[in-house]
């Protein structure tokens, strides 16, 4: 009996290909240096050539861009800066037209401080109900003059800031983001109508930012292991009164009410950093989240005894509750994998990106890994989710000069956390166009660095052996094979670690050149395939 039976014929989101935009680096149509809408809408075709089968936008409702949109000030709304209404329609029908699903962003803990509420927040006394959106509290001290807590924010720094009649507010990310307070029904009524204006124009799904800390406990207590864990958290111990509050899960019953009662397989994601993953199983019980992001796999690396255990956990925690394991290697938040792998960063999640002062990482070793890990991780059953340019091969600008950064957490730590702009820089399109075709000018908002120029998608699209058509050849034959539908087994667990997935083997060498195994070879992750399988490759075999 396998580790995981098959799930043929079942929803798209068990299975499917999701690939993140984010919009800001996608592709500018206007040339002002800052992606937009249309942009996207006239790349898509790209997208259906490489074989996915949804594309999830990263934030572009209208925000003061603090936190490159992660700060909303209008949820039912397009920032200027990446166009209007009319353009995200156009886009949705476009993507449509193309057999390709929409997901959307959704921030749901905090706001913009420019948000209206929290203007007529700032402009009522202590103790009104426009106060009460968000969790505004006295300070400790004789005259008040402490914060309310000892909560961290995760961008550095107290998670409160103080206001001229003396209240503190709480923010668990930058101060322009004060969270929300989800004890209020109003603004549960508030996110309801959201989704629901969002689902009524057409959107396939949400992708949900930091479910885990909508809910706080009562009161507001001290975080009880703070010098140890900062703003986060330690798996094994007790919940900070932040984090993973048992109330959130009837906010996501509703919101997954309100997803049912649409035509067409709705799908909701949450970014649920919840750990150990049977713990995170209750966030994608069949009434709640259809899928949630899959962090100890992302926070595996390229180590193999992590990687078993990922594996083994995520299957055996998500198929208790019905629920799809989902993969990822990339996202908007972490060290780009042809970055990572190619040196010692420690965890994905926990990363603080590579500035110039930092080691370099190999980059010959760097993309061979890339290249391997992802025909692994693409052989998995489930759903995956790539990061735009992924598929390029793209590493992380590692050598980004201060003037540039825009990362929070590079300002809030003066400097000492670089931040996550090198893995967000504009995406080359062709290789003698201007900003490398991001857009008609040479305008970028983020400098693009000189290797990237030969990684451009158009001289890749003419090259076979390229990163670009490794990706679409193996998206292809997962369809073909069905291998997202399948069913998995360890084949072995030694140097030569393979599972087998119907009848396909997908096999990595962590150990030295050897003899290739059995089996017809249908994909390796290696430009050229010798007479050998070598150190850090990657096989699918048919048998």
């Amino acid at each position: 009996m396998p580790l995981h039976e098959p799930t043929a014929g079942s929803e798209w989101w068990r299975s499917g290909i999701i690939y993140q935009i984010y919009p800001r680096s996608f592709a500018d149509h206007g040339g002002d240096g800052m992606g937009d809408l249309k942009g996207i809408t006239n790349r898509l075709p790209k997208l259906k050539e490489l074989g996915i089968d949804a594309v999830w936008l990263s934030p572009f409702y209208t925000s003061p861009q603090k936190d490159a949109g992660y700060d909303v000030s209008d949820y039912r709304d397009v920032d200027p800066l990446f166009g209007d209404l009319n353009d995200f329609d156009q886009m949705l029908e476009r993507a449509h037209e193309l057999g390709l699903r929409v997901m959307i962003d959704l921030v749901p803990n905090h706001s913009s401080d420019q948000h209206e509420w929290f203007q007529s927040a700032l402009n009522s006394k202590p103790g009104s109900k426009e106060r009460s959106y968000y969790h505004f509290k006295d300070g400790k001290g004789e005259n008040g003059e402490l914060p309310p807590n000892n909560w961290q924010s995760m961008f550095g720094g107290p998670a409160w800031t103080r206001v001229e009649d003396g209240q503190w507010y709480c923010h668990l990310f930058d101060s322009s983001q004060p969270d929300l307070n989800w004890e209020n029904q109003v603004v549960r009524d508030e996110f309801e109508d959201i989704l629901r204006f969002w689902l009524d124009r057409g959107v396939d799904g949400f992708r949900v930012d930091q479910p885990h800390a909508m809910a706080k406990a009562q009161g507001l207590p001290d975080h009880p292991y703070v010098a140890e864990a900062g703003a986060g958290f330690i798996e094994g111990r007790e919940s900070p009164p932040m984090w993973f509050q048992d109330s959130v899960h009837e906010i996501f019953r509703s919101w997954r009410n309100i997803l049912d009662s649409y035509p067409g397989d709705r799908a909701m994601c949450g970014e649920a950093y919840v750990l150990p993953l049977s713990f995170m199983a209750l966030w994608v019980r069949p009434d709640e989240f259809h899928q949630t992001f899959n962090f100890r796999f992302l926070d595996a690396g390229w180590d193999q005894e992590k990687l078993i255990s990922a594996i083994n956990e995520s299957f055996e925690a998500f198929d208790s509750v019905g629920a799809p394991s989902t993969w990822v290697l990339n996202n908007h938040d972490v060290i780009r994998h042809a970055s990572r792998f190619g040196g010692d960063y420690g965890r994905a999640t926990a990363s603080d990106g590579i500035g110039p002062n930092n080691p370099q990482p190999d980059s010959l070793l760097g993309i061979t890994l890339a290249r391997a890990s992802t025909l692994f991780m693409l052989g998995l059953p489930g759903a995956s989710y790539l990061y735009q340019g992924e598929e390029l091969g793209l590493p992380e600008h590692t050598t980004l000069e201060p003037e540039f950064r825009q990362d929070p957490t590079f300002f809030r730590t003066n400097g000492e956390r670089v931040g996550r702009d090198g893995c967000r820089v504009p995406l080359p399109w062709e290789a003698n166009g201007p900003s490398l075709g991001f857009g008609p000018t040479a305008a970028s908002w983020l400098p693009q660095p000189a290797g990237y120029l030969e990684l451009a998608r158009d001289l890749q699209e003419k090259d076979d052996s390229s990163t670009l058509n490794l990706y679409k050849r193996a998206l292809e034959i997962r369809k073909e094979l069905k291998l997202g539908e399948g069913s998995f087994d360890w084949v072995s667990t030694g140097e030569l670690l393979s599972y087998q997935n119907q009848n396909v083997i997908v096999v990595h060498n962590f150990g030295k050149d050897c003899a290739l195994p059995a089996g017809r070879l249908v994909l390796s992750s290696d430009s050229e395939q010798g007479d050998l399988l070598r150190s850090n490759q990657t096989l699918w075999l048919e048998i």
